[in-house]
């Protein structure tokens, strides 16, 4: 495959009534599609509308909803030669202006616009320097066809990255780090796979650009968004289980799922099952009974198949084979992998940081370890440190951050990036990431634990939103639980505990759980953009609410 501008470039101007974006109609309007043709002309508009004021390698902030116009802007960017800085929207004002105060203008939609005129009221000081270009009123402008400026190497992005402050890095990407790391890709997805990805999570995280836009672009097909308005998951107010009709809707070949949507999809794949057997008055059980009759076992096995397959997928998907999944950004359980796999649908778990342009490594449909995130990429190389840190050296390695933080990554001398995760690496080269060193919980008795997969493992059970082990020089170790709509605490609690006596050992078991109901307003204030929580900050938020209980038990007894 070819360096991915160059092959972008071919197929905006070979293919110009295929559809490159596809817009889902909501409630009483219809579906939306641009042609190549249209987006070739529009981001050959956008370069001429900048070329003006800002010449190729000015840095330009990108503030847009999930939309067609953050995607005309982003590839007018991308091909201009500029340094694009996507913000999100769900970023507050000072994580906002500590990312674009390097930016000449800030290119906007009209919710973008919104947002940015939210921030500057907040803080005017920060934004008053920075001109608002809106990216429809750019589209009137003609322009030569798109061409490369230059094959030399640049810095064509600066990506927020979740650090250890309100004021989030900015991981500096290269271009021929992207080039990198996209060629490697390829070496494990085919083209197919590619003709119609669904677009779920925000454009501004790197991973979504790459297998959202850079991928299906390069493929010659087209990336699927949700109706206008609807939130993607990471935003405020957006429900994980709420997508699953949206994914039926679209008949994706392919999509990249976060944790939650992968638990959502699991339980929705059990209720197809069981009530399309319920229906053939199937009884499930006889399928894996070791008594049954031989004839009653082979039927009852031939009609959970039979739910499967091509009704299931239909089900799920609106298409008759499953699209190509793959999970990251945090631990999935393996029993929610395996349970899906059994199912006949496929869930390939990777591992990435922005530091490297995205991926690390990434499970195969032939080569899927269910329990690792597969082998490193071709381009590259992994090693571990004494205390099980994992190391990674690759051409896809960003060029610096634009700014700093305690939990920035470390590269040494030899080129060696230390990522602060700790992993195992097997025999056959599999990686399975263990925690976070710096999230390491050393108990009272000295043990350590690392959370991240015994979280992995609680969040399969239904009524968890989320949920966050505490209990650093503890006895024990406490949760703190956001519950999804509906979920009785009691009851929860109840099976929580047997799902941690069955599944965990005793050291990583909650000995005791704080319930919160999942909010927008919560998690904004208890986690970062990308999903991850604020460990420290639900510490001091969980001993609030504890000493507000005794002080109101303690107000009870005294009334008493």
């Amino acid at each position: 495959m070819s360096h991915f501008i160059d092959a972008i470039l071919a197929t905006l101007q070979k293919a110009p009534q295929a559809p490159a974006i596809v817009q889902l109609g909501g409630a009483g309007t219809a579906q939306y599609t641009v042609s190549y043709g249209a987006l070739d002309h529009a981001c050959r508009a956008i370069q001429r509308a900048l070329g003006g004021k800002h010449a190729p390698g000015a840095t330009l902030g990108l503030v847009a909803a999930n939309s067609v116009r953050w995607i005309e802007a982003d590839l007018a960017l991308l091909l201009g030669g500029y340094v694009e800085v996507p913000v999100p929207l769900a970023f507050s004002a000072e994580q906002a202006a500590h990312l674009l105060s390097a930016c000449s203008a800030v290119l906007t939609d009209e919710e973008g616009q919104r947002r940015f005129d939210a921030w500057r009221a907040v803080a005017p000081q920060a934004f008053a320097a920075i001109p608002c270009l809106r990216i429809d009123q750019l589209l009137g402008a003609s322009g030569a066809p798109l061409r490369r400026l230059s094959r030399e190497d640049r810095v064509c992005k600066v990506i927020h990255t979740s650090g250890t402050t309100s004021k989030p890095k900015g991981v500096r990407i290269r271009e021929h780090g992207l080039d990198a790391l996209l060629a490697s890709l390829w070496q494990r997805a085919k083209q197919d796979d590619y003709t119609r990805y669904l677009n779920l999570v925000p454009f501004s995280l790197l991973i979504e650009q790459v297998t959202a836009l850079y991928m299906p672009f390069m493929a010659g097909g087209c990336v699927v968004l949700p109706p206008v308005g609807e939130a993607p998951l990471g935003d405020p107010g957006a429900v994980a289980a709420d997508k699953l009709a949206l994914m039926q809707r679209a008949a994706p070949s392919a999509m990249t799922l976060p944790p939650s949507l992968v638990e959502a999809l699991a339980a929705a794949a059990d209720r197809v099952v069981a009530d399309a057997m319920a229906h053939a008055g199937v009884d499930a059980a006889l399928a894996e009974a070791e008594a049954a009759p031989p004839q009653q076992a082979a039927l009852a096995a031939a009609a959970v198949a039979a739910c499967r397959g091509e009704h299931l997928c239909r089900a799920l998907f609106g298409r008759a084979t499953p699209p190509l999944i793959a999970a990251g950004g945090a631990p999935v359980a393996a029993a929610t992998i395996k349970r899906l796999a059994r199912h006949g649908i496929p869930v390939l778990q990777g591992y990435g940081l922005s530091e490297n342009s995205s991926v690390v490594s990434w499970n195969t449909p032939r080569e899927n370890r269910i329990g690792t995130v597969g082998k490193p990429l071709s381009h590259v190389e992994c090693r571990l440190g004494s205390d099980g840190e994992l190391a990674i050296r690759s051409a896809s390695l960003f060029a610096g951050y634009s700014g700093s933080d305690p939990s920035a990554c470390h590269t040494d001398a030899d080129g060696w990036l230390w990522t602060g995760d700790l992993a195992s690496i097997d025999a056959d080269g599999y990686i399975s990431i263990v925690g976070r060193k710096k999230n390491l919980i050393i108990t009272a008795h000295g043990r350590n634990v690392s959370p991240e997969p015994a979280e992995a493992s609680y969040r399969s059970v239904p009524g968890v939103a989320d949920i966050v082990l505490l209990g650093e020089g503890a006895d024990s170790l406490s949760a703190f639980v956001l519950t999804a709509a509906g979920a009785d605490p009691i009851s929860l609690r109840a099976r929580l505990q047997a799902h941690g006596e069955r599944w965990l050992s005793g050291v990583e078991r909650a000995a005791d759980f704080v319930f919160e109901t999942d909010a927008p307003a919560l998690r904004q204030r208890l986690f970062t953009v990308t999903g991850r929580p604020r460990r420290q900050d639900i510490e001091s938020y969980v001993r609030s609410r504890r000493h507000a209980q005794e002080q109101y038990q303690q107000g009870e007894h005294g009334a008493n």
